[in-house]
């Protein structure tokens, strides 16, 4: 068991690590080449595949995850890394017949063009990119602020080829997202385990602190450093260990959590779907196993190979696998994916985690039977069974939360001694869900007070 080694790791299909190393002195870079992967690379190659006369012949022999990218190409990936992009604002990975959308940042080119995350990206201005490395077809789709791109992509589960003309601009990624739900509960979206991600995560942890429980948002999320997945770990109090890797020839290594000086100090339920992959899958996995947290959503990419970079003599750069990587349980992640404790639908992910965080937080609370289809312009009556003092009455003895969002304003109206009415200022979302919670520091006329909260689960038409 041990910590993380001195060099980088990078582990996603696009966002992979930076790792120098000294080149070795060859007279052409396919050498070079030909030796890093003797040496580094995970899994024995033939010489048949050494032997080849190029090395795009090499690394198409090699897993999906190696390529030999050209110094232009390798510092628009760095500038990716660093979440600051110029293009059309997607992150992709490999793909047999092009490159596939891990992630289309929220309001960026690509979004507002109609690319999900999960489309396949097939050509770029009548280029096919069947075969194409991510960070070459990156590099097509990269320019000029102002400057446009035509783009065709497979729609996801549809079968449909769309093309669009997309105005290319400047990209400034949050990385860390923060924001309050219903019930305290802060929400916190990693969007790459960039090399700050953990410190950046412990300034998220700061600004909702009194939380009385976190959703921690790894959907989309397609990896990064290795060594932010460990430092991630360490958020979470009980988790020991972050992760195993192996490299060429050698057995499996655990790695310690690196523990932070901020961490979840209430409940964490983490959402995860297909398109987390690498680093997320490793910190998925590791709080899984050591019940760090619950998961929510779908079985993850399975992406379990690690990747280094190495800079050939000419500035080009090698992107070679040079590790696999396992649970802290040794459990196969490649190919394979984590599955979350628990499956819910393609997108109510964060609703399923939301509301199981507020059921727990009122175990206590009598549950009252459910509403459902109920119109938009609801509004709910209370009824006591004995004449109230309704001046005691305000806005924290009753709380409308939307489930998977903010809680919501509502004013309180007196029908008569023993009912009063609860109107929402704004109407409910059509097809959403909320919950009705009456907490119990009412009193009566006879000064007697209520012993017993009560919630109602409330979903819309």
């Amino acid at each position: 068991m041990k910590k993380f080694k001195s060099f980088l790791l990078l582990m996603i299909a696009v966002t992979l690590v930076f790792s120098q190393v000294p080149a070795v002195l060859a007279a052409e870079p396919i050498d070079e080449v030909r030796e890093l992967i003797k040496d580094y690379y995970v899994e024995e190659v033939p010489l048949s595949v050494l032997s080849k006369p190029s090395i795009k012949e090499i690394t198409k022999e090699l897993d999906p995850y190696s390529v030999h990218m050209t110094k232009e190409e390798f510092d628009r990936f760095m500038n990716s890394i660093n979440q600051k992009l110029t293009g059309i604002g997607v992150v992709l990975e490999e793909h047999e017949k092009g490159v596939r959308v891990v992630q289309s940042i929220s309001g960026g080119p690509a979004d507002q063009a109609g690319l999900r995350a999960g489309d396949i990206i097939i050509d770029v201005n009548g280029m096919s990119l069947a075969g194409k490395s991510a960070q070459t077809a990156a590099s097509y789709m990269t320019g000029e602020a102002g400057t446009s791109v035509s783009v065709s992509f497979l729609q996801e589960g549809i079968g449909l080829v769309l093309t669009k003309t997309i105005i290319r601009k400047e990209i400034s990624l949050q990385n860390v997202e923060t924001k309050w739900l219903g019930g305290n509960i802060g929400y916190i979206r990693l969007n790459s385990f960039s090399e700050d991600a953990a410190e950046q995560l412990q300034k998220g942890i700061q600004t909702l602190d009194g939380a009385k429980a976190f959703i921690f948002d790894l959907r989309n999320n397609g990896g990064g450093y290795v060594s932010a997945a460990q430092e991630a770990s360490g958020l979470f109090p009980n988790v020991e260990f972050a992760f195993q890797l192996r490299e060429r020839n050698q057995e499996q290594e655990l790695y310690e959590a690196l523990k932070q000086d901020i961490q979840f100090e209430a409940p964490v339920h983490v959402l995860v779907n297909k398109n987390s992959a690498s680093a997320s899958e490793l910190l998925s996995a590791s709080i899984q196993e050591q019940n760090g947290a619950i998961l929510y959503g779908q079985k993850t990419f399975g992406k379990g190979t690690t990747q280094s970079f190495f800079i050939l003599s000419d500035e080009s750069v090698l992107k070679l696998t040079t590790t696999k990587s396992y649970s802290p349980n040794g459990t196969e992640i490649n190919h394979i994916g984590i599955t979350p404790n628990v499956t819910t639908e393609i997108g109510e992910e964060l609703v399923a985690a939301h509301k199981d965080h507020l059921i727990k937080m009122y175990s206590n609370y009598k549950k009252l039977p459910v509403l459902s289809e109920v119109p938009t312009t609801k509004t709910f009556t209370i009824a006591m069974n004995m004449d109230m003092n309704w001046d005691t009455v305000n806005m924290h003895n009753v709380k409308l939360i939307h489930i998977g969002g903010e809680e919501k304003e509502i004013t309180i109206q007196k029908i008569d001694d023993r009912k009063i009415k609860v109107i929402p200022k704004e109407p409910l979302l059509s097809k959403a869900e909320y919950m009705l919670v009456i907490n119990p520091n009412w009193k009566s006329k006879s000064n007697r007070e209520m012993k017993l909260g009560s919630y109602v689960e409330v979903s819309v038409k």
